[in-house]
């Protein structure tokens, strides 16, 4: 089963910068995106042969989520049910047979860490929504994280200490992630594999410089992780300052 996951940093945008070619080209069972920036009715997505569930942030041109998906759902839900966090069209849960997807666009920090403290808030509550859903059966989480987890995981990691996705809060929270029973499908099968980034500021030309970071991931249960069977960045595919990363599971 393929999986894709990307931050398409708005969909009208980038479906005009090749969107549809690599999402037919691809082929995936569920395409995941991230920062949709839209409401549903405000662009045309046809895509043949796929169910469309659509989550848009209540203020318009803002983060929002979309998965398409070949096989229907056993359900589906938006969200985490939490007021505070349940605005910004962040969550969309698919429920299958024999695991759960949910498809996540984690809260920036954003610059001088404004929203830090709702960061660690959203961090703890989402680890707790995650965990329930593993409780009954293996969980696929996918998306832009917000958060380079070990130094291995950006260019820079000596300058960019403190700064928003490469905070000690952050990293902490996403190690508490995984030891409550996820696994970095990446870093599962390359540990130790440098360069490898999903994210590129538009400045600088950091995309030519391969100056990026990786904060987009597919996490899944720990007690499946030995059916990962190959997980890839496709950092060749532009159209976003996000590349897709894909993951394939027995």
């Amino acid at each position: 089963m393929k999986f894709i996951s990307w931050n398409v940093n708005g969909l009208r945008a980038c479906l005009g910068k090749g969107f549809e070619d690599f999402f037919k080209s691809i082929d995936a069972d569920v395409f995941c995106i991230q920062e949709t920036k839209m409401q549903k009715e405000q662009a045309e997505v046809q895509l043949d042969g796929y169910f469309q569930f659509w989550n848009s942030a209540v203020k318009k041109g803002y983060s929002g989520t979309a998965v398409f998906a070949k096989k229907e759902p056993v359900s589906v839900s938006y969200d985490m049910g939490i007021e505070e966090h349940d605005s910004e069209g962040r969550i969309i849960t698919l429920e299958y047979e024999d695991f759960f997807l949910v498809n996540v666009y984690t809260p920036n920090s954003q610059r001088e860490l404004a929203r830090l403290d709702y960061r660690m808030r959203w961090e703890d509550d989402f680890r707790s929504y995650v965990k329930e859903l593993d409780s009954k059966k293996p969980v696929v989480i996918c998306g832009d994280l917000n958060v380079a987890h070990k130094e291995i995981d950006l260019k820079n990691p000596k300058t960019n200490v403190g700064n928003a996705g490469f905070t000690p809060e952050e990293r902490e929270k996403m190690t508490k992630l995984l030891e409550s029973g996820f696994v970095d499908s990446f870093r599962y099968l390359y540990p130790d594999k440098t360069g490898a980034y999903t994210w590129w500021s538009y400045m600088f030309n950091a995309r030519a410089n391969n100056a990026g970071w990786r904060i987009d991931y597919f996490l899944v249960s720990e007690r499946i992780k030995d059916k990962i069977k190959d997980a890839k960045i496709h950092s060749d595919v532009f159209g976003s300052d996000h590349c897709p990363v894909e993951l394939e599971i027995f």
